[in-house]
């Protein structure tokens, strides 16, 4: 497995870097390279090539959404009138216009895409969905899911290795 080719290019010290950094993203060198047994040159070295080998995306901060106006979670399931290459294209060009949307998944089941979205409040949700969600191309109907709790919202991946 390709994961699995990834997950073993990665020693030790890059393990707990990624484990360290993905628990705190604001951890300076000089604080994580005690943490991992290296040199605070070694570690930066070992960070900047994990940011160039692709395996640190980026670095970002994890805002409290209802503190920013974005309290209400509202999840979309989405179905296209087809799935061919021009209709997944065109819905996902439009999708990726929306800042709206958190996030976008095509998926397998009963619906093609599962789109997440933050917003300040059901209204707005609503004046969205009208204004933008039904005219995105390609759409044949949506279901709409809104969020009543979060129970788990993981910001980074269990770095079980």
């Amino acid at each position: 497995m390709m994961e699995d080719a990834a997950r073993s290019d990665l020693d030790r010290t890059d393990r707990a870097i990624l484990n360290h950094l993905a628990a705190n993203g604001r951890l300076s060198i000089s604080d994580l390279a005690p943490l991992v047994n290296q040199s605070a040159a070694t570690c930066f070295r070992r960070v900047q090539r994990l940011v160039e080998r692709g395996v640190i995306l980026r670095f970002s901060a994890i805002l409290d959404s209802a503190k920013v106006g974005r309290g209400a979670l509202v999840l979309v399931g989405v179905n296209l009138d087809s799935l061919d290459k021009a209709n997944i294209l065109a819905f996902e060009s439009a999708v990726r216009a929306l800042d709206i949307v958190i996030d976008c998944y095509l998926v397998s089941g009963e619906y093609d895409y599962f789109l997440k979205i933050r917003v300040a409040d059901i209204y707005r949700f609503n004046a969205i969905h009208s204004d933008y969600l039904v005219s995105l191309p390609g759409i044949n109907r949506t279901r709409t899911f809104i969020c009543l709790k979060e129970v788990i919202d993981r910001h980074e991946p269990a770095l079980d290795f």
